[in-house]
């Protein structure tokens, strides 16, 4: 069971989420056959940075909206890249704090045996500080699960 080094579906997520050219975003998936979405959210609550890329990668057939177990899969790797992007803290405006935030989800398996089945990757890249414009930082999160 090795991933292939040309399928590192973090690597994808990361990329797409970070590049604004659009046919380079088609490039970084397209080459691979692989399901991408990618969207924006600013918001002081989680929640609705979590309701907007699970909105996204329904509405874009990322995942299947009545199949729990990979509403379930997005569900943990979204949690795991806002871990990243919070820095551990998961919360945003109890503390005082806004974000400014794309996102980018790929689904698709990156190991040499196809009956690894599929993945999720959810990168997050964007600003978070302080609601007041320009008093913010970049920030960059990454989950990963399998479906």
């Amino acid at each position: 069971m090795a991933l292939k080094k040309e399928h590192r579906i973090g690597r994808h997520a990361t990329l797409l989420v970070l590049t604004d050219d659009r046919s380079e975003q088609e490039q970084i998936t397209n080459q691979l056959n692989w399901k991408s979405c990618s969207g924006k959210v600013g918001s002081m609550e989680s929640q609705k940075v979590v309701a907007a890329i699970e909105t996204a990668a329904k509405q874009q057939g990322i995942i299947k909206d009545n199949v729990y177990r990979e509403t379930h899969s997005l569900y943990h790797a979204i949690m795991e890249a806002l871990y990243g992007i919070t820095r551990g803290q998961m919360q945003l405006g109890s503390v005082m704090r806004t974000v400014g935030l794309r996102f980018a989800v790929v689904r698709g398996n990156p190991y040499e045996d196809e009956t690894e089945g599929e993945w999720l990757a959810v990168a997050i890249y964007g600003t978070i500080g302080a609601p007041i414009k320009g008093l913010e930082h970049e920030t960059l999160g990454l989950g990963i699960n399998h479906i």
